[in-house]
């Protein structure tokens, strides 16, 4: 292999870029980014970007003493064996990793609106938050949580409209979602509820109810960022089908961040996992993969949220349990456990208590089996719970 080719400047991309070269791969790097700017984090845009913090989240790496030919502003169009089109012309490879991450989904209407998903974005929505402003976010999942609490942070008017019964419902469900709803203290909450149309000065929600507003935020999710690889020979299905190893159907490619969908041993399920832990971890599989190695890609997917002035953290994979059990209750710190049938653990969603999280993932990484009658105990760890 002579010639690799990245194609996604994000976190996955230049972990993988790093992962080769840390593994002796010697051949020339071409590390290809639709956005101008040199490779960034994402999490903090959401936070310490949005809140005036910090403004700026760059990845601390030198692509120069990695020898990487590194082309910003520069997007994929298509993919043949062999080749991939770009904005700039055709790039060889003999080995490729797809990293082009997810894109926003956007509201249906023509009146200005705001998603949060790049550097650039952050930045405006951070300048329109301004005292009296009043603020729209459609959906209230992890991202739009999040804008709410800036919002309200920054002394904005705000009112959150999502579809589901509750906050973070679509994540985590109902149930858990309903005990946050306590955290939208001044915040207007509209749940069951849609956004129809956005229009100059607001938007009109399904139903007909208008709502005035200064700054519209799409907070709804994203999708996998491959409609390049549309006419491509490769598996897709909410994203880049890989196995295992990370690797896809077309030889000499692996996906790698957002956008890829992997096959878990540990869950026995298909995930695709729009988290920074994948993104940082999942690449060392993936350059061990593309070299010929035979590394397995099998985590315990992980992901944190700070919102509403609560420390939300999660861990596993909570469809692959039966049973929903908590420790302790809504008003304090608190956690929520699923366990499957064996009363393994399968995932743990915790509130301001990051032991839980630390410990259950620990759990759910070594398949144990918990005494169920002990763990609703919040005064016992998790780990004394363990049979």
């Amino acid at each position: 292999m002579d010639h690799v080719v990245v194609v996604g400047a994000g976190l996955a991309g230049v972990r993988t870029v790093e992962a080769l070269r840390g593994r002796g791969f010697g051949g020339t790097i071409t590390l290809v980014g639709r956005e101008r700017h040199r490779p960034y984090d994402r999490p903090p845009l959401t936070k310490s970007v949005l809140l005036g913090e910090s403004d700026t989240t760059f990845v601390d790496t030198d692509l120069a003493a990695l020898r990487v030919a590194f082309r910003p502003g520069v997007s994929a169009t298509a993919l043949r064996p062999g080749a991939v089109e770009t904005t700039e012309g055709e790039l060889r490879y003999d080995g490729l990793v797809i990293a082009t991450g997810a894109d926003p989904v956007r509201l249906p209407g023509d009146g200005p609106q705001h998603v949060l998903r790049t550097l650039d974005d952050a930045h405006e929505l951070r300048a329109a938050l301004v005292p009296g402003a009043r603020v729209v976010v459609a959906g209230a999942g992890w991202v739009g949580a999040e804008v709410a609490t800036a919002a309200r942070r920054a002394g904005c008017v705000v009112t959150v409209v999502e579809a589901g019964p509750a906050p973070l419902a679509t994540a985590v469900g109902p149930e858990i979602g309903a005990r946050t709803e306590r955290w939208y203290d001044g915040v207007d909450l509209r749940l069951g509820a849609m956004v129809h149309s956005v229009e100059e000065g607001g938007v009109e929600l399904v139903g007909g109810e208008f709502l005035d507003a200064h700054v519209v935020v799409a907070g709804i999710g994203v999708r996998p960022a491959v409609q390049w690889l549309a006419d491509a020979d490769l598996d897709l299905h909410n994203g880049v089908v890989v196995d295992e190893h990370l690797r896809a159907s077309l030889p000499g490619t692996v996906a790698v961040g957002d956008c890829a969908a992997w096959w878990s041993r540990r869950f026995q399920d298909r995930l695709r996992v729009e988290h920074w832990d994948t993104a940082l971890n999942a690449p060392e599989v993936a350059a061990a993969s593309l070299l010929g190695e035979d590394a397995v890609y099998d985590p315990v997917p992980y992901f944190w949220s700070e919102q509403f002035g609560h420390m939300v953290q999660y861990a596993g994979h909570h469809p692959a349990g039966e049973r929903l059990l908590y420790r302790g209750g809504p008003e304090g710190k608190w956690s929520a456990v699923w366990l499957r049938g064996d009363d393994s653990l399968a995932a743990v969603f915790a509130v301001d208590r990051p032991r839980d999280l630390v410990q259950g993932r620990r759990i759910i990484g070594a398949g144990s089996r918990l005494d169920a009658e002990r763990l609703v105990d919040p005064d016992v760890p998790l780990r004394d719970c363990v049979v």
